[in-house]
């Protein structure tokens, strides 16, 4: 009986190292015997209560053979070698099975049996077991605290000599936040591995200056790296006047990472050689990979399965390298020509050419990185995994994000939506413009989807690298601002209402103060008499202004309860008067909770850099810095909201639906259904049409209408995007028997068969018209959208869109930033309320069903009486998902 391939995977242990897990399979006998053969006596005797210093035929064959159901097994291989063993024994007509775990002594604490423990877990879930038992030896305290913290509900107590261990394997909220923390942790060290280690080799060391293997083995050199840097060259006896090794093999000592230089066809070889070697990590600089065709990525995939399959994770390939520039581990191994200066900002970049002019550019501006990741083409190490390393990463307050593409994008918003909640992530998109390709058969445009998703996570989205820098700079030295109120003080009229005005264009509000600092600054400004009429935000200070009268005016402005953050413009008379006035700004500010920058006319740079006191950001022209105060705003309004709650949607709704999905898609396959299915899926949400009927002729129309009741409305199916006139294919407010034949008669002549069925339709209360639309995004997942009803959403459309899952926050936030809102609010808050439920359980649904790749309803009809859906289109399509399990797994992240 063949295992199902869903229980096989590369997943991470505790220390950040890679191990295959699979089911256990009879051709496993001579890695069992020599499994056993490698652990101690005492490991043998905690495992089976006796003696037994070799395995017979029989027990080989017990252990091996399984049935998937009642009796299962999960092994653990690094490379060919079996390093841990974990099986469960199904008690006879029972839902409880006796568990057993057996790990290799040389590489306990790493987290092994844990990990199997969840895979066993899971696969027991699968057929019905609700819980496991154990006997431990006491002194087996390893296997005990495995018990004790993996999460699940347990009990033990003494008896005849034993522990007697009992484990739920329910998984309930506290072991999934178990399970995920230890996942995150494990994903986090996996990276901390490489940004970390020891000791490094360069694989392809070259003599020649120049080429990229001198390159970076002379900036891990030159640059203070805190271990022994290694060169292997098998054609050079020495590199940079050290000594070379022809193979890492030859390296006598442990190697953490090896830094790979060679060419393409070369690198399997290498990975191979590391992993005789148990190098713990790979930086592949080497080109020639998924980049460069297909015969490239099939060479790809495999260095990338032989890493894992020998517990190596990989950087790159087409990588420009790493940096970390922790003082105590001082790593450069890249091969750009600027060495970053050391900071407080975590960098990663798809892009090798546009990472080299990050840490250029950073370094110019005097901004400091604390790590540096060219992840290439990452089929392994990804942003997903760089963002869970900085998220617990100490040297690290500030990320910033190159993109070309994603991954996993459900995976980054579930990252990214706690990272943000503590530590600011600025990213830059590339493919902006839209082009054909970037629509789905439905015209959905990708940049919705994705500015949604980046929004509703706290990302703060810039367009350009100028605009990432200028963003990284307020956050990295200033507090993020409570509010979006802005004092502008300044020396020179001009630029001060050029300040404001940027600063309102870009959604920023201008301070109002309290009577006393509006007291002082009107002192300030006339010469120490308080006069009526002067203009006090922006505040001109005059050319005349000096170090006393900055401070005053900032010292008034910052103490202002209404200030959330301050923008100080000074047009210098002297060079002197610069220095002065920067340090008098970053002298005020410190201590305060106001965030602060400066626009000093031709300067781009950071006020001096003196102990204790906070650094200023700079900016060569106030629209700069007002773009930049605005983007760090909303990131802070977000920050502060509510997150809401998803509802908990019945689990009988939900299998119904997802049976009547399964139905019609094995019925007519994927495509639009009719407009009867459609209507009776709806009902199955837990959502109803208006009262309706179809009418093939004028006699069933008028027939259908007087069981409804008048007036109605009638509707041609076959119409694609309808309009409230005959000929757009809908006819409202029909009164008695002889409007609705007449009706009927000259839409049948209009449309004809587009008329084939027709629907009768109840009239609606009057309301707003509104189109709600959830898609099903192909990279994204799930998204709703809510607009002006006009049919079927169009590209360029003014829509608010929101990607799954929906809390009942977040659709009272969608409600209020949408087209609808206005004319909305002239209804009440109770037609708000009901537009927001509706939304809140189509959205459920959605979520849990992805093969509802398209749910329109359009128009709904919202008002105080209520949210009244009048029509609505479904398309299916199949959707290819893992088996519900929780499970780690190494792709998780990527």
């Amino acid at each position: 009986m063949p295992y199902p391939d869903a229980w096989e995977g590369d997943v991470l242990l505790a220390d950040g190292g890679t191990l295959h897990v699979r089911p256990i399979i009879p051709e496993d006998a001579e890695r069992i015997e020599a499994f056993h053969s490698r652990q101690s006596a005492e490991s043998i005797y905690y495992r089976y209560f006796s003696p037994r210093p070799q395995l017979s035929a029989r027990d080989i064959a017990n252990l091996t053979q399984v049935d998937y159901v009642d009796r299962m097994a999960f092994v653990g291989l690094l490379g060919d070698d079996l390093v841990g063993v974990a099986r469960y024994d199904r008690y006879p007509m029972s839902s409880v099975a006796e568990v057993a775990f057996f790990t290799d002594g040389a590489h306990q604490g790493r987290g092994l049996a844990t990990v199997l423990l969840e895979y066993l877990a899971a696969a027991a879930r699968e057929v019905g077991l609700t819980g496991f038992t154990a006997q431990v030896l006491p002194q087996n305290r390893k296997m005990l605290s495995v018990f004790k913290q993996a999460g699940f509900e347990a009990s033990s107590r003494f008896t005849d000599g034993v522990i007697e261990v009992e484990l739920s394997i329910e998984p309930t909220p506290e072991a999934l936040a178990v399970i995920e923390a230890r996942a995150r942790s494990a994903f986090a060290q996996s990276v901390r591995r490489l940004l970390a280690p020891r000791s490094v080799a360069v694989v392809g060391a070259s003599r020649q200056p120049g080429s990229i293997g001198y390159d970076v083995f002379k900036r891990l050199l030159d640059g203070g790296f805190q271990g022994p840097v290694y060169p292997v060259n098998a054609n050079a006896s020495y590199v940079a006047s050290v000594r070379s090794y022809p193979s890492i093999l030859d390296v006598p000592d442990d190697i953490d990472l090896a830094v790979v230089c060679v060419a393409a066809d070369q690198v399997a070889a290498v990975v191979d050689d590391c992993a005789h070697k148990r190098v713990h990590g790979l930086v592949v600089i080497s080109a020639g990979f998924s980049e460069s065709g297909e015969a490239g990525a099939l060479l790809e995939q495999g260095v990338v399965e032989l890493a894992h399959r020998h517990g190596m994770r990989l950087v790159g390939p087409n990588s420009m390298g790493v940096v970390n520039t922790a003082a105590d581990v001082s790593l450069d191994a890249t091969f750009v020509g600027v060495r970053p200066l050391p900071g407080r900002i975590g960098v990663s970049s798809q892009s090798g050419t546009l990472g080299a002019a990050i840490i250029g550019h950073a370094r110019r501006l005097g901004i400091g990185i604390s790590t540096f990741v060219s992840v290439g083409n990452k089929p392994d190490v990804s942003g997903n995994d760089l963002l869970q390393y900085w998220e617990q990463d100490d040297d690290t307050d500030v990320v910033l994000l190159h993109l070309e593409s994603f991954g996993n994008p459900r995976n980054f918003a579930r990252i990214t939506r706690r990272l943000t909640r503590t530590k600011p992530v600025v990213a830059v998109k590339s493919g902006r413009a839209v082009s054909l390709d970037q629509f789905d058969p439905d015209g959905w445009p990708a940049e919705t989807s994705l500015d949604a998703l980046l929004a509703q996570t706290g990302v703060i989205r810039v367009d350009t690298l100028e605009q990432l820098f200028d963003v990284a700079r307020l956050l990295v030295d200033q507090p993020v601002p409570a509010g979006r109120r802005v004092a502008v003080v300044s020396n020179s009229w001009g630029p001060s209402v050029l300040a404001a005005d940027a600063c309102i264009g870009a959604g920023l509000v201008l301070a109002e103060y309290e009577p006393a600092t509006e007291a002082l600054l009107t002192a300030l400004v006339s010469g120490g008499d308080v006069q009526a009429g002067i203009r006090t935000n922006p505040l001109d200070l005059g050319y005349r202004a000096g170090v006393d009268e900055f401070r005053g005016a900032l010292t008034a402005v910052f103490a202002d309860p209404g200030v959330d953050a301050v923008v100080v413009l000074c047009t210098p008379p002297v060079p002197a008067a610069v220095d002065d006035i920067a340090d008098v700004i970053a002298e005020v500010a410190t201590g305060t909770d106001v965030t602060v920058l400066a626009t000093f006319l031709g300067l781009h740079s950071h006020t001096n850099d003196e102990p204790g006191r906070r650094r200023v950001p700079v900016f060569e022209f106030p629209e700069a810095a007002a773009h930049a105060l605005a983007r760090v705003a909303r990131y802070g309004e977000w920050r502060s909201q509510e997150i809401g709650e998803a509802p908990e949607v019945d689990e009988a709704l939900l299998d119904d639906v997802r049976s009547r999905v399964e139905e019609l898609l094995g019925r007519d396959g994927p495509g639009w259904l009719t407009p009867t299915d459609a209507g009776d899926l709806l009902g199955r949400f837990g959502l109803h049409l208006v009262d309706r009927a179809f009418a093939g002729s004028a006699e069933e129309a008028v027939e259908a209408a007087r069981l409804i009741g008048h007036p109605v409305a009638i509707k041609a199916t076959g119409v694609p995007r309808p309009s409230k006139t005959e000929a757009g294919g809908v006819a409202v407010d029909v009164h008695g028997d002889s409007e609705v034949r007449d009706a009927y008669e000259r839409m049948a002549a209009l449309l004809g068969d587009a008329m084939h069925p027709a629907v009768v339709q109840a009239m609606a209360p009057p309301g707003i018209d509104c189109n709600i639309t959830i898609h099903q995004d192909a990279s994204i997942g799930s998204v709703v959208s809510l607009g002006v009803e006009m049919g079927m959403p169009e590209v360029g459309s003014d829509l608010a869109v929101h990607v799954l899952p929906l809390t009942d926050l977040d659709a009272r936030r969608l409600v209020a930033g949408s087209r609808v809102a206005g004319p909305l609010g002239r209804h009440g808050d109770q037609a708000s309320a009901a537009l927001e439920a509706l939304l809140v359980q189509l959205a459920a649904v959605a979520d849990a069903i992805p093969q509802l790749a398209l749910v329109n309803l359009a128009p709904v009809l919202v008002s105080d009486a209520g949210a009244f859906i009048t029509d609505v289109r479904v398309r299916l399509a199949p959707w290819e998902s893992r088996p519900p399990t929780i499970v780690r797994r190494l792709d998780s992240a990527d």
